[in-house]
């Protein structure tokens, strides 16, 4: 394992050296586990390896250790995608500055936790449509799932993935696979799955995933009985002029579905 390093680690660190200190516990892994590094003047050692201090070290930014130095968790392709450190460990990520999980009251990680337990993971084939850092794969894995299908379209969040130690692993019950859901889910046999999870980025970068169309396909992808938990967050309908949810349970209605707003999404159940 290699180490990441945010601000808060970063100081500890620093802190220890001006006290004098040999020795002090710290995470190096988003908070997963805690370890014990030697402090030095000339940096701090860890497995045998001796690291530098950053020269500069922001408050928004995760360090990844590459090439014989510490590099934020970024990358820019058709798109700037960063790895954010949060208060509570697990990260939330940004495209082009726009977060793309909630992190205001809660921990992104347990926010996951509350909205997979809404379809009952345990023993169910699952379609998870924007896969992300896997944070919904995760709590289904730990939930007993018996299958996850997680597709995720952007091959630089798949990056951030493989960096971050809070997504989970590929193993016989989850399959990632890099593709845009709109796209793969006709490829899906009908009433395959029992469960799925619809997490999208926001209407006004991908409204094809809030289209009438792809709902018909995912009511189709879906046993009957079988349950939808879909994202639509909480925007702010005196400056968008939209209210996202209440679209949203509108036209899952229109496909088949029962629906109930639930927090800042949409439970729905097929008929």
């Amino acid at each position: 394992m290699k180490p990441l390093l945010t601000l808060k680690e970063h100081g500890i660190l620093r802190a220890a050296l001006q006290a004098g200190v040999p020795n002090v516990d710290c995470s190096l892994d988003l908070g997963r586990t805690t370890t014990t590094v030697a402090v030095g003047a000339e940096g701090w050692n860890w497995q045998g390896q001796l690291f530098p201090y950053l020269e500069t070290c922001n408050d928004r930014t995760i360090y990844y250790w590459v090439d014989e130095s510490f590099q934020p968790v970024s990358r820019y392709t058709t798109s700037l995608i960063k790895l954010v450190p949060t208060q509570w460990g697990p990260p939330t990520f940004e495209i082009d500055g726009i977060k793309m999980l909630p992190t205001a009251h809660t921990s992104p990680y347990a926010d996951a936790e509350r909205k997979v337990a809404l379809i009952q993971p345990r023993g169910k084939v699952i379609l998870d449509t924007c896969g992300g850092l896997g944070y919904f794969a995760a709590w289904c894995m730990q939930g007993q799932a018996r299958q996850v299908l997680s597709y995720e379209k952007n091959p630089d969040v798949i990056w951030l993935r493989s960096l971050n130690p809070w997504s989970p692993q590929t193993d016989d019950v989850l399959s990632l696979t890099l593709g845009d859901i709109c796209e793969q889910i006709v490829s899906l046999p009908g009433g395959s799955v029992d469960a799925i999870l619809h997490d999208p980025p926001r209407f006004g970068i991908a409204g094809e995933l809030y289209s009438q169309a792809f709902y018909d396909q995912l009511a189709r992808a879906l046993k009957r009985k079988g349950k939808l938990f879909h994202y639509t967050g909480a925007p702010n309908k005196l400056t968008s002029g939209r209210d996202v949810p209440n679209e949203v349970a509108t036209r899952l209605r229109r496909a088949g579905f029962v629906t109930e707003l639930n927090g800042d999404g949409v439970l729905a159940v097929k008929s």
